[in-house]
């Protein structure tokens, strides 16, 4: 370099010169435009957020319509229908005191019975209805409280247990309606056919997995025996939760489980 003419070094300092802002500058463009781009995805990624929680909140604004016309229409029914109930029940008995004919008693016996079912009915829908049944707790406890109304004229004795059931657990009214006309098909047909003298009925629960177990010491179930429509229906009511009905093989007696994951 010291050799070189003066000119020559001059020149070669502008062009290193030069190169040297030059990559500065394409640097300084990279920077730029990788700023640019970053900023352009966080705007992009919080339109998004935005645009995710409107439609929560839309979500959230339909769930609480749905939720209020649930309790308006369970209002309605209790207040209405079954005010309407009761007084059809009361003048029922009242005539059946009134008439003397055999008969006649014997219709109005008919009639008082399927009030007291029509009154049944109401209730369960009544209590599928209300949004504050929608948990694992609630749905235990009426499971029990029907299970135990429904044998408490048979001869059949009710034991229940439940095993770290967490109460506050949430369960959608769809599956809490299914899980519970299953049972209720079960109980019906340990009643109708097993000619058992006690019931187990077992909740358990493990994380998401809820079980449900209905045991008794009945004549069991003949290996011969083709599947009845009760059994087919709560087959078809657990696949459509995505839950599983199994019969488990006993020396005596039927043990049958509902399980699903919540």
């Amino acid at each position: 370099m010291n050799g070189l003419p003066e000119e020559i070094k001059n020149t070669y300092i502008i062009a290193m010169a030069l190169m040297g802002f030059f990559i500065g500058f394409i640097i300084f463009l990279i920077l730029l435009h990788n700023k640019k781009q970053t900023l352009f995805i966080r705007e992009k990624q919080l339109k998004e957020a935005e645009y995710q929680n409107q439609l929560l909140q839309k979500e959230l604004q339909q769930q609480r319509s749905i939720e209020k016309e649930r309790e308006r229409i369970s209002h309605d029914m209790h207040d209405d229908l079954g005010a309407g109930i009761s007084a059809l029940k009361l003048q029922a008995e009242f005539l059946k005191y009134k008439i003397e004919d055999n008969d006649l008693q014997h219709d109005i016996d008919e009639l008082l019975k399927t009030s007291d079912e029509m009154n049944i009915s109401m209730r369960e829908m009544l209590w599928s209805l209300n949004s504050g049944n929608d948990t694992l707790g609630s749905f235990v406890d009426y499971a029990i409280l029907y299970t135990g109304n429904f044998l408490k004229k048979t001869k059949i004795t009710l034991h229940s247990e439940c095993e770290d059931i967490i109460s506050d657990t949430p369960i959608s009214t769809e599956l809490r309606r299914n899980l519970f006309l299953c049972l209720k098909e079960a109980v019906n047909n340990v009643y109708k056919h097993s000619q058992a003298t006690a019931l187990k009925l077992s909740f358990s629960q493990h994380k998401h997995k809820f079980l449900i177990t209905i045991e008794d010491n009945g004549i069991g179930i003949p290996d011969n025996q083709s599947e009845g429509n009760g059994l087919r229906n709560m087959k078809r009511r657990m696949k459509e939760a995505e839950g599983e009905c199994k019969i488990l093989l006993k020396s005596s007696g039927t043990c049958l489980t509902f399980e699903i994951i919540l």
